[in-house]
């Protein structure tokens, strides 16, 4: 995108424009952007979060940034996000996009979807 269509954007989605390609010039050195859209502090959220916290220190080490957004508090991020059900943790980078729904438990699953195990 050219520096004059980013400034004709509405300043939130310039915002997004510049975060995304950031995280898009580090998606070549094999870092993840990771997205986890919680509903309060319900048992399934906090199993979510610490879930997600384990594999990433356990198989993403330095390699990652995680955000943890709280539909509750932050309605408008959801509706961008399409998300539908909490606990949503979102792989924005490295493409493709991947959206897994629940408490992130089963971590076989997660890593195959994550591409960092082959099924």
């Amino acid at each position: 995108m050219s520096e004059t269509d980013r400034n004709d954007a509405p300043l939130l989605f310039r915002d997004m424009i510049g975060e995304f390609e950031l995280a898009l010039e580090e998606s070549g050195t094999g870092n993840y952007l990771l997205r986890l859209y919680v509903s309060g502090m319900t048992p399934n959220s906090i199993r979510a979060i610490e879930n997600i916290r384990k594999i990433c220190v356990e198989h993403l080490e330095g390699r990652y940034q995680l955000e943890i957004i709280d539909i509750y508090q932050q309605p408008i991020f959801a509706k961008e996000g399409q998300i539908i059900a909490a606990p949503t943790l979102v792989k924005e980078l490295p493409p493709p996009l991947r959206k897994f729904i629940g408490d992130l438990s089963q971590t076989e699953r997660i890593l195959v979807g994550l591409d960092l195990r082959k099924k």
